[in-house]
């Protein structure tokens, strides 16, 4: 990943369309470099979710072009490289997995970020029917060495049309289900981080499994 992290460091104080044109090839080596890495993740997430096909690790990767229409920040370039990997991909409403490379701010993680009415309806429905088995995840020692807690904003008190007085009504009241970690520099460019991304992800599959379960079933 070496190549990837000098290419953003460079583009972190560059960011703009002249170096990026003179940098092409920087950039083309860097994107080959995340997706060789997504199409590995691929194959060893397919192993253990079922419901992550062996897909295009294009369709995974996310545009490096920033949307800048309604943005102070008018750099026309993100200063990272993110993959979601999970059925149809990058544009999936499907619980999945998300790398996200970057000097400094690298993570990995995954799950439901900021979904549709209809799914997050879905997810808190069986949560309110079994919150027993999202609980025995959460709780769950090895889950928790990578994902503590779930990520995201929440709600102040219970979501319209859930009771208020559910046992559990704080799982009702995230506006996402999504987890994820911080990873040191080092570790992303050291031998190891294969083989701690799919560790790391095989233990968020426990949580994916639950949420996909739910979608199938009400949505």
């Amino acid at each position: 990943m070496k190549v990837l992290f000098d290419f953003l460091k460079e583009l972190r104080e560059n960011n703009n369309r002249e170096w990026f044109n003179e940098n092409k090839q920087g950039y083309e080596a860097s994107k080959e470099q995340i997706l060789f890495f997504t199409e590995l993740m691929i194959q060893e997430i397919h192993k253990f979710d079922a419901d992550v096909p062996l897909i295009d690790p294009k369709d995974c990767l996310f545009r490096i072009f920033r949307d800048v229409r309604f943005s102070h920040d008018k750099s026309p370039y993100k200063t990272h490289f993110g993959s979601f990997i999970a059925k149809g991909g990058r544009k999936s409403d499907r619980a999945g997995y998300y790398i996200h490379l970057e000097p400094g701010n690298s993570f990995l993680g995954g799950g439901v970020w900021h979904p549709e009415a209809a799914p997050l309806k879905a997810i808190r429905t069986e949560i309110l029917d079994h919150p027993e088995a999202l609980k025995a995840v959460l709780d769950d020692e090895k889950f928790k060495k990578y994902y503590p807690s779930i990520e995201g904003e929440k709600l102040k008190t219970a979501p319209k049309g859930f009771p208020k007085d559910f046992e559990q009504v704080d799982l009702l009241r995230y506006k996402s289900y999504a987890f994820g970690f911080q990873v040191e520099d080092q570790t992303v460019l050291g031998d190891d981080f294969v083989s701690l991304a799919v560790d790391a992800f095989r233990e968020l599959s426990k949580a994916n499994r639950f949420l996909n379960d739910a979608l199938d079933k009400w949505c």
